[in-house]
């Protein structure tokens, strides 16, 4: 198999570079390679630098001044320079696959060609050094240009070694905006019971990578190759429940892929949208008109986006934020300043940014007479929400204008009565801002 080269505009860090010139002068060779190089060519910036080289760990440790043996087993040694690590890896072939994810055993090569035959795709196969340029044995070039995830070799090979490259091929389409070319879509489709084998917490970090990417909406992908009924069951009866309203058009999945299109690529807001519906399948009904209601699946799904969170290993923030937005996503105040602070106030200042555009993001995802309907509210919405905040109005227990010590000393004893106290004035300056002041609130109190 022959090298392939290009010429790109490749710039590596100065200390990436050094590492591989003091390999090379030593005798041995150094490329950096896999997603920094396909990054390079994309013209991304990389945000990872790894280089692979014939050396022996061994040898790269008595190279370099500072080094860490982060991985010996498996070749891989990082060397510090400047305070920033880069991984160092022995070119190696990987043994049998006994668990579908790691190797039992790896054996070191001399063998560029072997060592880039065992990675994924195609398009994190190339390695590079400014000496050689690129080395491109399988097609990765030709795959960027032409938008395509393929993998190295035989699909069902490099997805049996490791069932979590399936997520990864989905989630590099996502970020990447490529299709998986046919073969390696066979592969998945065949293969997807495999990701059985995966560590939760492995299957949380590809998804949520997906999932805030450009392109959420090959969560489809995942559904039509079988990969979600393994890992989120859930997606799959979004995709096949239908909403038979005038403000819908096709399944709620359907629905949800437009509304994570529409929301803005964040960690809590992708999430939120994502499953923001999770609740309709269980609580559909239809009338005698024909006509779906899924009355409480706002409340049904909070729980439900709770337990998947918590299943894929999730920290408290995440379960917590998102669980919060799917409980309030379809809440309508009154529209009135008074109606938008009473919801400010319920849902927290903090959490209302997200709410509104969770609201606009769901409008988006309707059919024209559900974007319509939603056109006022949200106007008034937004333009209140601005107001508000603008005049910094109190909303909150620690933005009132007294605290428990001001209530003690005109007599409320500490204790529950004293938060029911601070709870009701709370209500009393949500509805009327201007008397957030010390000497109103203490004569109102006195007065009750």
């Amino acid at each position: 198999m022959e090298e392939r080269k290009n010429e790109y505009c490749m710039k590596i860090p100065r200390a990436a570079a050094q590492i591989i010139r003091t390999i090379e002068n030593a005798g041995y060779e150094a490329f950096v390679v896999g997603g920094c190089v396909r990054d390079m060519i994309l013209q991304k910036e990389p945000q990872d630098w790894d280089i692979t080289t014939s050396a022996k760990p061994e040898v790269v440790q008595a190279l370099f001044h500072r080094t860490i043996a982060t991985g010996i087993k498996h070749g891989t040694v990082t060397v510090l320079i400047d305070k920033v690590g880069y991984e160092v890896t022995t070119y190696r072939i990987d043994g049998e696959y006994e668990d579908g994810r790691h190797p039992k055993q790896v054996e070191f090569t001399a063998s560029l060609v072997e060592d880039l035959r065992r990675r994924d795709f195609t398009i994190n196969a190339m390695a590079y050094s400014p000496e050689k340029g690129i080395i491109d044995l399988f097609g990765g070039q030709e795959d960027l240009q032409a938008g395509i995830i393929r993998c190295v070799g035989e699909a069902k090979e490099r997805f049996t070694e490791d069932a979590l490259r399936i997520l990864r091929a989905l989630r590099f389409s996502a970020q990447l905006g490529f299709e998986i070319e046919e073969k390696t879509q066979a592969a998945i489709r065949a293969l997807a019971p495999n990701l059985n084998k995966i560590s939760k917490e492995r299957i949380q970090v590809e998804l949520d990578k997906l999932l805030c990417s450009p392109h959420p909406e090959r969560m489809e992908l995942a559904y039509e190759l079988g990969v979600s009924q393994v890992i989120l069951p859930e997606w799959d009866r979004m995709m096949e429940t239908p909403q038979n309203t005038p403000y819908h058009m096709g399944t709620v999945g359907l629905h949800t892929l437009e509304v994570m299109k529409a929301t803005p690529p964040e960690h809590y807001l992708r999430w939120a949208a994502f499953l923001h519906d999770v609740g309709k399948p269980q609580t559909r009904t239809t009338d005698e008109n024909g006509r779906d209601h899924f009355h409480g699946h706002e409340h049904v799904g909070a729980k439900m986006a709770e337990n998947i969170l918590k299943g894929l290993k999730f920290d408290t923030n995440t379960i917590r934020t998102v669980s919060k937005l799917v409980e309030v996503h379809g809440n309508k105040p009154t529209l009135t300043l008074a109606g938008i602070r009473r919801s400010m106030s319920k849902i927290g200042p903090e959490l209302y940014p997200y709410f509104i555009k969770i609201q606009e993001a769901d409008a988006a995802g309707k059919s024209e007479y559900g974007k319509a309907s939603s056109r006022e509210h949200l106007a008034f919405l937004k333009q209140a929400y601005e107001e508000i905040t603008r005049a910094g109005q109190c909303l909150t227990l620690k933005d009132l204008a007294v605290n428990g010590s001001d209530l003690m000393a005109v007599g409320i004893e500490k204790g529950p009565m004293l938060g029911e106290y601070l709870k009701k004035l709370l209500d009393y300056v949500v509805e009327h801002p201007e008397k957030n002041t010390k000497e109103d609130l203490l004569v109102l109190v006195k007065e009750k």
